[in-house]
């Protein structure tokens, strides 16, 4: 593996800011990971990039899935569900994107992160069941849902959370707030099987991993006061976040076909 040219002190500021948008702004936080890697950090391989942004990924999510669950917002039963029909899924997806030349696959990607910001503006009904219990009607609802939402985790190489908090809800009408913290089991488990999937290739640059985990441990630990200083502004930051995301993913765009 090519490591010539590898900011690691980069590496490490990306991954504060991954870690810090993660935990501010949950879903569509890790979508930024993988342009970090190519256009500043210095990866120059698009699926080394994507293979080392979903096992950083996968970190910070578990780190706040152990916050989410002991605050007792994650619904189990549904959660795991969920995880466990979208895990082959993400296999598959990843297999896929891997026989993608790069180029290419960059222009997919910047789809995705044009859907994730689009789906950022969007308004999100914070009311539901807090109360929601799995039942054979649910699991059928979630399983397929699960199932293609990773496989697009997979194939993409980002956590996913955005198409997951609305699928949660769709099938299980959930309230937002145990569906962002709910989400957070797919994000480990699809993170987790894309990552060992391109790892199995020799397409994770561990060093730059080690660089974004140590980053993000300290992103998340900022976005505490961070989080309440924007409490009182959260749609204006989250409208300007999402425009940030639909920017990145036009100059991913223009650098792939240029």
């Amino acid at each position: 593996m090519d490591i010539g040219g590898i900011s690691y002190p980069a590496a490490i500021i990306g991954g504060a800011v991954i870690g810090l948008l993660l935990s501010v702004f949950g879903g569509g936080g890790s979508v930024l990971a993988t342009p970090l890697l190519l256009y500043i950090v210095g990866v120059r391989d698009p699926h080394v990039a994507i293979g080392t942004s979903a096992a950083a990924v996968a970190i910070n999510a578990a780190v706040g899935l152990l916050v989410q669950a002991r605050a007792g917002r994650v619904k189990w039963p549904c959660a795991l569900v969920f995880g466990g029909a979208g895990l082959a899924g993400s296999l598959a997806g990843a297999n896929i994107a891997k026989q993608i030349d790069g180029s290419q696959l960059l222009v997919w990607f910047a789809l995705a992160m044009a859907l994730v910001g689009g789906s950022m503006l969007m308004p999100r009904k914070a009311d539901g069941d807090a109360k929601v219990r799995l039942t054979t009607a649910l699991t059928l609802k979630l399983a397929p849902i699960g199932a293609v939402t990773g496989l697009a985790a997979g194939f993409f190489g980002i956590g996913g959370g955005f198409l997951i908090v609305p699928g949660l809800m769709a099938a299980t009408g959930m309230t937002l707030a145990n569906a962002a913290a709910s989400s957070l089991v797919s994000v480990v488990v699809f993170g987790a099987a894309t990552s060992a999937s391109y790892a199995a290739s020799g397409q994770v640059n561990w060093p730059v991993f080690v660089a974004l985990i140590i980053g993000g441990a300290g992103g998340s630990m900022i976005a505490i006061p961070v989080g309440r200083m924007l409490a009182e502004r959260a749609a204006t930051a989250r409208t300007t976040f999402a425009l940030m995301v639909l920017a990145t993913a036009a100059y991913v765009a223009w650098r792939a076909v240029s």
